[in-house]
């Protein structure tokens, strides 16, 4: 069978089952017991649908629908009613790490908008010191003079850290929800969020290389930036999630698309918010510190960095079963006996 005739002869039991798993996403009992049969029957003649799919076009975005629908509606049928810290605990070390794996290539995508204007600006900059006035933007440019003096402005007098650790905090929660929200535009403003701030690191970076005090500046953002980029680019990715399900729905409505990539991106968001904190807490206390060696803060940058992406790429994987040794057959164990 063809993927057009399977998919004129079975839409509207698709349509149908996608209606009754998304009125029982909340709450199962708002089906009724006509509903839920329907559900069961809807869902076993689906997951027959899939293997059809899957033997005949198995890379065809039918087959790709189906896969998504038949997890939705298993989700529904065969859930259970955890604890919530047993939930929070299965998110921690399973359902995290391996959301962030589902969706890579968004985040790789948003760290590339970022990274490659950080570099372009970071070099032009370098080389011209006088165009920082042109790429960074009004609001840092106030740094400039600061920086040709060869100084830099992260001192954080002991008194006020426990203060700007919490600023500090507050406002990258802002930046990364921002990225993540203004994926409602298409993804057009979550992509001038990434590549504004790449231009501002970048921009700040080659300046201060230029001026000889490049090192001190990463040296005060090691240790806090490994952790605060990553989640730069979840939150971005994120967002590059919800415009591409509004820009690209494929065979589901838009309105479907979009609350399935909602249901990740918010998850993968509020994943990464601990990880703020942390880095919040990093940047308002140790990285100001005079009295701590550089190769400190850098080892405390490069090892949380070692540590998040060990547990992002390794935790929640699927241990492969052991298949049990055959049996070996011998010449007596296969005879017959004779009874003559």
């Amino acid at each position: 069978m063809r993927a057009k005739e399977l998919y004129e002869l079975r839409q509207e039991s698709w349509q149908r089952l996608n209606g009754l798993v998304e009125k029982s996403q909340k709450n199962i009992h708002a089906l009724s017991p006509d509903e839920v049969r329907s559900l069961g029957r809807l869902y076993r003649e689906t997951t027959s649908d899939l293997a059809l799919a899957q033997r005949d076009f198995p890379r065809h975005q039918i087959t790709d629908y189906l896969n998504q629908l038949v997890g939705r509606a298993h989700a529904v049928i065969y859930r259970e009613e955890p604890l919530q810290l047993k939930r929070l605990v299965e998110f921690v070390f399973r359902g995290f790490p391996r959301l962030f794996r589902q969706t890579l290539p968004f985040t790789l995508a948003a760290a590339l908008f970022f990274l490659l204007p950080a570099l372009i600006g970071g070099l032009v900059i370098d080389l011209s010191p006088e165009t920082a006035r042109v790429i960074l933007p009004a609001e840092t440019q106030r740094l400039i003079p600061i920086i040709e003096q060869k100084n830099l402005w992260v001192d954080i007098p002991v008194g006020e850290r426990p203060y700007a650790s919490t600023f500090i905090m507050q406002n990258n929660i802002q930046v990364a929800f921002l990225a993540f929200a203004s994926g409602m535009t298409g993804g057009l403003l979550t992509l001038w969020v990434l590549v504004n701030n790449g231009l501002i690191l970048g921009g700040l970076t080659g300046l201060t290389a230029h001026y000889g005090v490049g090192f001190e500046l990463w040296t005060f953002v090691i240790g806090h930036g490994v952790l605060e980029l990553s989640v730069i680019f979840i939150a971005g990715g994120s967002g590059l999630m919800l415009g591409w399900a509004i820009i690209h729905p494929g065979l589901r409505r838009r309105r479907d698309a979009l609350t399935s990539a909602a249901r990740e991106a918010v998850s993968l968001l509020l994943g990464a918010v601990p990880l703020l904190l942390v880095a919040g807490a990093i940047e308002g206390f140790l990285s100001p510190a005079e009295g701590v060696a550089w190769w400190v803060k850098w080892a405390v940058g490069l090892g949380t960095g070692l540590l998040l992406y060990s547990y992002l790429f390794l935790a929640g994987r699927e241990t492969p079963k052991r298949q049990p040794a055959p049996v070996p057959t011998t010449a007596f164990s296969l005879s017959t006996p004779n009874n003559d």
